[in-house]
């Protein structure tokens, strides 16, 4: 995993956050997570909330200054430290997502596993990392999931910088145009079919399905050019749209929002 903490000790997630085309993303992920505290939540003090994977805090830091009991686990220490020193309040430590024997099984409402299904390559690991999301959520609870769309994958890398044809002749990418991650990679993407089998293994329920960035990342230069009016508008357009079939595979990423029946 060398090369993982390598990464994450020089790339900065907040930054990219806040960008615009990030901030699509983190702003609908965001009203999701609210819309299902809004939902499973009737008091504070006995709602318990974990972020796998959290990162420097994004989504469980402002959760936690809301008042909200979190927990979070992080497995690059770099990462680990700047949660910590912005966000005092969220009980952090570092952890694996595979393997979260600190906690008793239904410990939390809400689950949020939003960065290790990006590294996890193998089906094996990545089913475990979901199994034990599953096992710490109690019954009846929420678990959000994100992934890496395959297509996102396809159009950025092999089209737009000029690598597909070398891919196809190499095998990184099938026939159909399917990417063959290795575990030398940075990230993993997927389509929509591993998704559902996943789900389908562990028996979860699927309340929805969203993308919730959509073209953004494709769209860096316009939406720099937009006013904020317009970038509020869009970002709005793809929260109201962001979950149409038709629409999935074109963002950079999906969230899964599945409770644990």
């Amino acid at each position: 995993m060398d090369y993982l903490f390598e990464h994450y000790n020089k790339f900065n997630e907040d930054k990219r956050l806040k960008s615009r085309h990030g901030q699509v993303e983190y702003i609908n992920t965001f009203r999701y997570v609210k819309k299902y505290i809004d939902e499973l939540c009737v008091d504070k003090s006995d709602f318990r909330i974990i972020d796998i994977g959290a990162g420097t805090g994004a989504y469980c830091g402002p959760l936690s200054m809301d008042g909200y009991n979190v927990n979070a686990i992080e497995l690059i220490q770099h990462n680990l430290g700047r949660l910590k020193q912005k966000y005092p309040l969220v009980d952090a430590h570092k952890g694996n997502a595979v393997k979260l024997s600190r906690f008793k099984d239904e410990s939390f409402d809400l689950t949020l596993l939003f960065g290790p299904m990006y590294h996890l390559f193998s089906y094996e690991d990545k089913l475990k990392a979901l199994s034990e999301a599953k096992r710490v959520t109690k019954k009846n609870g929420i678990i959000l999931v994100a992934y890496l769309t395959n297509d996102y994958g396809v159009v950025t890398y092999a089209f737009k910088e000029h690598h597909a044809i070398e891919c196809l002749e190499n095998g990184r990418l099938s026939k159909d145009f399917t990417i063959n991650n290795s575990d030398s990679d940075i990230y993993d993407y997927v389509r929509l079919d591993l998704i559902n089998k996943l789900d389908d293994e562990l028996e979860l329920e699927r309340k929805c399905i969203f993308s919730p960035d959509g073209p953004a990342d494709y769209m860096r230069d316009t939406l720099r050019e937009m006013s904020e009016a317009e970038f509020e508008a869009f970002v709005d357009y793809q929260y109201i749209n962001g979950e149409r079939p038709e629409l999935l595979g074109a963002g950079a990423h999906l969230v899964d929002v599945l409770i644990k029946p």
